[in-house]
């Protein structure tokens, strides 16, 4: 396991956040956590990068004890945050030599681990120009870029792709999942984007009033029916497509040459987003 938790506790002016909370993630998958607005996520992910210290309970990452090895547990994490963060008015190259000095890289050991984030991230066009002067989608990439240079076993990602164009967005998803196919590196990943969660994810948790509410692999959670209802006036059809839609397409066919009213059709498939719904509610969240 590359994180066991158990029973966490986080309050804010004695307002729980996190009440007993337990969690375990396997090493080397991409761990999904979702949950609403003020379900506790930023709080969790900010306890295990050491940002904000939780209340009570205990911490394992990758066999290291979370609290009297502060330090080797910080050495092997990264955290790539959802606000820019690096220098505006540095290059790419010049951001990622600053921060690289910071981890304790120098000489070639530098120029190496600078030359592999660059690559990773494809920035090989923008490593002379200012940060300031990059879009959306390439300043997330250098974020990226800056959160590889301790070459980290585990990483957290919040919210990677907001506010950016739909291809740096599939840019970004398919960099992610490249770290963890080819460096095994373990991925918590957080976003609002159910269909970025349901395809990157190996397994996924649903966090909700303080508490994991579901966790389980992505497979077992969001399966495909292979069965298509056909609803008519004073009838059901079922129709198999597991093999093709031949069937069903005939099916139609039919239904049309008779003039049959059609009330309904249920493909019945069980994506991300109804079933996130349907454990939090559907209420606004503030």
């Amino acid at each position: 396991m590359s994180i066991i938790i158990n029973n966490l506790n986080m309050s804010y002016d004695n307002v729980p956040v996190l009440k007993d909370l337990s969690l375990q993630i396997d090493t080397g998958c991409v761990f999904g956590l979702l949950g609403p607005n003020g379900a506790g996520k930023t709080t969790l992910v900010s306890i295990l990068n050491h940002l904000i210290t939780k209340d009570s309970g205990s911490i394992e990452v990758y066999g290291l004890d979370f609290e009297k090895q502060k330090d080797e547990v910080k050495k092997i994490s990264s955290y790539i945050p959802q606000t820019y963060a690096f220098y505006p008015n540095l290059t790419s190259y010049e951001n990622l030599e600053f921060f690289g000095a910071l981890y304790g890289l120098s000489g070639d050991n530098l120029k190496k681990q600078i030359s592999y984030c660059i690559e990773a991230t494809s920035l090989e066009k923008f490593i002379n120009k200012r940060a300031s002067t990059y879009s959306g989608g390439v300043k997330r990439r250098l974020n990226i870029a800056i959160g590889l240079l301790n070459s980290p076993k585990i990483i957290y990602f919040d919210e990677p792709t907001v506010g950016i164009d739909p291809q740096s967005r599939k840019y970004i998803l398919e960099v992610i999942k490249n770290l963890n196919k080819t460096q095994d590196t373990t991925i918590i990943y957080t976003s609002h984007y159910m269909d970025e969660v349901e395809y990157l994810c190996d397994e996924i948790a649903v966090l909700d009033n303080s508490k994991i509410i579901l966790q389980n692999k992505k497979d077992i959670l969001i399966q495909k029916k292979s069965i298509i209802e056909v609803e008519l006036e004073n009838q059901k059809i079922k129709v198999d497509i597991s093999n093709s839609y031949d069937e069903f397409l005939t099916l139609m066919a039919e239904l049309k040459s008779k003039n049959e009213k059609i009330i309904n059709i249920n493909f019945a498939d069980k994506n991300l987003e109804k079933l996130f719904l349907s454990l939090t509610k559907e209420d606004l969240r503030e």
